[in-house]
């Protein structure tokens, strides 16, 4: 059996982040940020082995097994509904998942009223689920650009989009109306793996567990 564990991670804030967060755990994988073409790293003298993927294909690779661990936010493992082991819960890279609509239509509207709307948003599945859950009759128009424009242009009323400070929404006459979820950054781990390899990857979830507090 090839002893190397393979990591995936996205690039970005939570590259970083991941980085740090393993350094604190003994797991030193700085050389990662050294070069921003290459797509796989290997540190032998850890065992480790970490792939660069686009965070949305995070969850894909950890399922089929070519990586037996992965970083991802939630929003895109609520979004995809993987059969993927979530132990852990990283907490960094906070937002929220929201309903949002003009700031003008939000001072009349009641979300409890809703029965049929149509909602552009980047996540069908997430934001299908939710409507349905309150028995709600959801147009779902999928957009992969700026979900703020929707609204704008008429596309839609409403969006379900991801939030950190609101700004973006303020700044195009958007204001929430509903949370839909709380999203933070995620440890996943292949559920074969987790048995072939259940040894190691229990002391990578403890030591990260440990820093965690």
């Amino acid at each position: 059996m090839n002893s190397m564990l393979t990591i995936a991670i996205p690039k970005g804030r939570i590259l970083t982040e991941s980085i740090e967060l393993f350094s604190k755990t003994g797991i030193n994988l700085a050389s990662m940020l050294d070069d921003s073409r290459k797509l796989i790293f290997e540190f032998p003298e850890q065992q480790v082995r970490a792939l660069i993927v686009r965070a949305t294909d995070v969850p894909t690779y950890v399922e089929h097994g070519c990586a037996d661990l992965g970083i991802v936010g939630k929003d895109t493992l609520l979004e995809q509904d993987k059969d993927l082991y979530e132990p852990l819960d990283l907490g960094f890279g906070y937002c929220r998942m929201v309903v949002a609509e003009a700031a003008g239509l939000a001072t009349t509207d009641d979300p409890a009223r809703w029965t049929h709307i149509r909602v552009a948003t980047k996540y069908p599945h997430i934001a299908e689920k939710h409507f349905a859950s309150k028995g709600v009759q959801a147009e779902i128009i999928k957009l992969y650009g700026s979900i703020e424009l929707a609204p704008l242009v008429g596309l839609s009323e409403r969006i379900v989009d991801l939030v950190s400070t609101g700004e973006t929404l303020r700044q195009n006459g958007l204001c929430e109306v509903e949370t839909i979820a709380e999203i933070t950054t995620r440890l996943v781990v292949n559920r074969a793996s987790l048995k072939t390899r259940h040894q190691r990857i229990r002391s990578i979830i403890d030591g990260l567990e440990k820093v965690l507090g």
